[in-house]
């Protein structure tokens, strides 16, 4: 006897793996669970849709900041800056490695007038502490900052002081270039550098003697003028270029023919490119939008080079007429090998030193390279395929130059 019911097929792919179809016994749907259905439906449709549209912003996003470089990075505000401030003051709690006051005087001469502010006379003892020491602070006051908002600071010795760590800075008020105090500063120091010394030998690993407060100052006064009293919004390029200014010109220019219909920005010069007003959005989110557009800057061709520590940038637009060079090392050694000179047995003589001295000239072969190119790639090739240390490729370079092959701006520091 055969029991009849309803079946089901079901063949749904998971997460990528495909079940097989089986036919499994179902009772009768109900009415609710029929109403459910297409709800279920439409709440994962939602969902992967809403999915999709975030992953294609996200791409389309990240490939258009991978294309350029944004305006905020390439140019700042013209008036929107930083005020810098600094001040004089102790720090105390350190472990015997403070200033000596035989010394430094001035930490002598700044402990007794803090003392006798605190009704504590001084003037005619002599004082041997070791831990303590006269300090400078310094602090960059961001521009608009209100009252109340705390600021890192930079805390360095300036007596004889051998190490920071451990110390505490008391209330040092900050002044600006006007001579008014804008801030205060007080707390604990966080040195990354230390020093070990013992009878016969020394360690130092960074720079024991300087070290930073964060949020260490308390703004107590504010800078006059706001946002909205600049007179014109004027970004001004932090590497000044006829053609970058421009492009930054045309970028805004593209953005705002689109929102407002008009064109609102000029390039006056190579490192100032001035933008007009508008009723239709706010100073604040104009300056916001604008920062966000993206342009590919033009630098131009410098090769940099530093003698000290043999350091050499080449720019990416540098490139090299067509030379032919040949670098040797020449090597004179100077050696003194003094003699001493006997005189004979009984001839009352004396014994006198003969200076000796040995000089040796050598230069080694040099090989005779063709360098020229016409990118960077190129160029780095051919002054490896010579071979020189960076002390040989800086000299190469300067001889290039003055040849007249280097078509780029050689900086000498």
């Amino acid at each position: 006897m055969t029991r009849r019911g309803s079946y089901l097929l079901a063949a749904i792919p998971i997460f990528g793996r495909d079940r097989r179809a089986r036919r499994t016994p179902a009772a009768a749907p109900s009415r609710g669970q029929t109403a459910m259905q297409p709800m279920h439906r439409r709440l994962i449709l939602a969902v992967l849709l809403g999915l999709l549209t975030g992953l294609g912003f996200a791409a389309m996003t990240g490939s258009a900041r991978a294309g350029g470089t944004r305006i905020k990075d390439i140019a700042t505000l013209k008036g929107v800056r930083d005020n810098q401030l600094f001040g004089y003051g102790l720090v105390t709690g350190l472990q015997g490695t403070g200033d000596t006051l035989r010394n430094a005087q001035f930490t002598e001469q700044s402990l007794q007038s803090l003392l006798d502010r605190l009704g504590i006379n001084v003037r005619d003892a002599r004082l041997r502490t070791r831990n303590i020491a006269a300090v400078m602070v310094t602090a960059d006051l961001p521009p608009y900052t209100g009252t109340g908002s705390r600021i890192d600071v930079t805390v360095t010795s300036m007596g004889d002081a051998t190490s920071l760590r451990g110390g505490t800075l008391l209330m040092t008020s900050l002044t600006g270039g006007d001579g008014l105090v804008y801030a205060a500063a007080q707390g604990p120091l966080a040195v990354s550098g230390f020093s070990v010394q013992g009878q016969a030998e020394q360690l130092t690993q960074g720079v024991p003697t300087a070290g930073r407060i964060p949020n260490g100052a308390m703004i107590e006064r504010e800078v006059p003028g706001t946002f909205r009293d600049l007179p014109e919004l004027v970004f001004e390029l932090k590497n000044p270029d006829f053609k970058t200014a421009t492009q930054i010109a045309d970028a805004i220019n593209a953005w705002s023919l689109g929102a407002f219909g008009r064109r609102i920005a000029s390039a006056r010069d190579q490192r100032a490119v001035v933008v007009m007003r508008g009723r239709q959005m706010a100073q604040t989110r104009l300056v916001a939008q604008i920062g966000d557009l993206t342009i590919q800057p033009d630098t131009p061709a410098r090769v940099v080079v530093d003698q000290r520590t043999g350091t050499v940038v080449i720019g990416r637009n540098v490139t090299i007429s067509t030379v032919a060079v040949t670098h040797g090392n020449l090597t004179v050694r100077v050696t003194e090998a003094p003699e001493v000179s006997q005189p004979e047995p009984f001839s009352n003589g004396q014994t006198t030193v003969v200076p000796r001295t040995e000089v040796s000239a050598r230069e080694e072969r040099g090989k005779l390279a063709i360098l020229g190119g016409s990118d960077l790639q190129t160029l780095v090739r051919g002054l490896n395929q010579v071979g020189l240390k960076p002390t040989d490729i800086i000299a190469i370079l300067q001889a290039v130059k003055t040849a007249g092959a280097l078509q780029a701006e050689l900086v000498v520091q």
